[in-house]
């Protein structure tokens, strides 16, 4: 394998993560809903309930897709999670809060009450896939951020090649108005994903009448934040790298082209996008469908992981600067060594198995 390969190879992997992570945040999906969802404490504890059993399965994701990224891009883990530290803060306590919630909610002397810890889910559940959104973002609109190499070999200079070009640290990305629009997009397919497991791991009617209803009116906006952030993606100049001298330079329609020359990806887009529509439309028409989740949830995974590798692939900056363009982090500048990639690479292959203990303890958490 080839030192081109396994970077490639390791990009699809952390996209993969990427994705899946995408689809199970429908735990905190439904968490945003658990009070338009229930009618009363008892359709609350169901759907808390069947939530409960899943969230330690996302949050574990989230921390594989960081491991990952760490592994093998380490130049990216440092500059976004050492640089953006205050948005990868706020996404990480929220994620404290729901496991807060969950655990201790309904404890022995909780002076909080129960009520207090729902209302952490429901934060949990707005906060975490917005801002998850609008981090992804900036691989398509840039951070604000410098890396200097040069750095660690200078005598007396500080050791730190990358840092934050502003006060901010990642902040700034709340400012601008597609990464909000992206991350409004990630937001309402959470809600979309929660709304269709609720609908077929909770057998109560009442609950299920109300998610048809919230799951129209979270479907059409949905759209209109996915399909303007698309457009807007495609159509956008995209940061590309000249692969003989690394230099990044700004392309028309960057991302439009690589589509085209990677045309397999644009087929697993479309693919996602139908299986998520048949998964949502046949949900909303047919009462009696309970399944929407797999095919929405399986076509919500191929088109995020395209959309990442159409970010990455190519010769294309997966980190754009904005600061300094050249600053730019692709999968050829920002990966581990040759030795490290390669030795990873024999680690990967217990991947599958890892999947199939994650579908063995799924089946065996809804027995009940």
């Amino acid at each position: 394998m080839s030192y081109e390969f396994l970077q490639q190879y390791w990009w699809f992997l952390v996209s993969l993560l990427g994705a899946l992570l995408v689809f199970m945040m429908f735990v905190q999906g439904a968490n945003s809903l658990l009070f338009s969802l229930s009618g009363n404490n008892d359709e609350r504890g169901l759907i808390i309930n069947s939530t409960g059993k899943k969230w330690e399965l996302t949050f574990t994701t989230l921390v594989t897709f960081g491991g990952a990224f760490f592994a093998s891009f380490p130049l990216f883990y440092s500059t976004s999670f050492g640089g953006a530290y205050w948005l990868w803060m706020i996404i990480l306590f929220t994620f404290v809060l729901q496991a807060v919630s969950y655990e201790f909610q309904n404890k022995l002397g909780n002076l909080l009450g129960a009520r207090t810890f729902h209302w952490f889910l429901v934060i949990n559940g707005i906060l975490g896939p917005l801002l998850l959104g609008v981090a992804v973002a900036t691989f398509f609109s840039g951070a604000n951020f410098i890396v200097d190499k040069s750095n660690i070999l200078e005598p007396g200079a500080s050791p730190i090649i990358s840092g934050w070009a502003n006060a901010s640290h990642g902040l700034d990305a709340l400012l601008n108005g597609w990464n909000l629009i992206f991350g409004l997009a990630v937001f309402f397919l959470a809600r979309i994903l929660g709304i269709l497991y609720i609908i077929n791991n909770v057998d109560n009617e009442n609950i299920r009448s109300r998610c048809t209803v919230r799951l129209v009116g979270n479907f059409v906006p949905f759209l209109v934040f996915f399909l303007v952030a698309l457009v807007h993606i495609l159509l956008q100049d995209g940061y590309a790298a000249d692969p003989a001298t690394g230099e990044i330079y700004l392309e028309p329609y960057k991302y439009f082209n690589n589509f085209v020359a990677m045309w397999p990806l644009a087929v697993v887009l479309l693919a996602g996008v139908t299986l998520f529509l048949y998964g949502c439309v046949k949900t909303i028409f047919n009462a009696a469908y309970i399944r929407g989740i797999w095919p929405a949830g399986i076509g919500a995974v191929l088109v995020v992981l395209s959309l990442l590798l159409c970010a990455g692939w190519n010769n294309t900056a997966y980190y754009p600067s904005t600061a300094d363009l050249q600053s730019s982090l692709t999968i050829t500048n920002s990966c581990s060594s040759e030795f490290t990639l390669g030795v990873m690479s024999v680690v990967s292959l217990i991947i599958p198995f890892v999947l199939a203990y994650i579908v063995v303890v799924w089946r065996k958490m809804d027995k009940k």
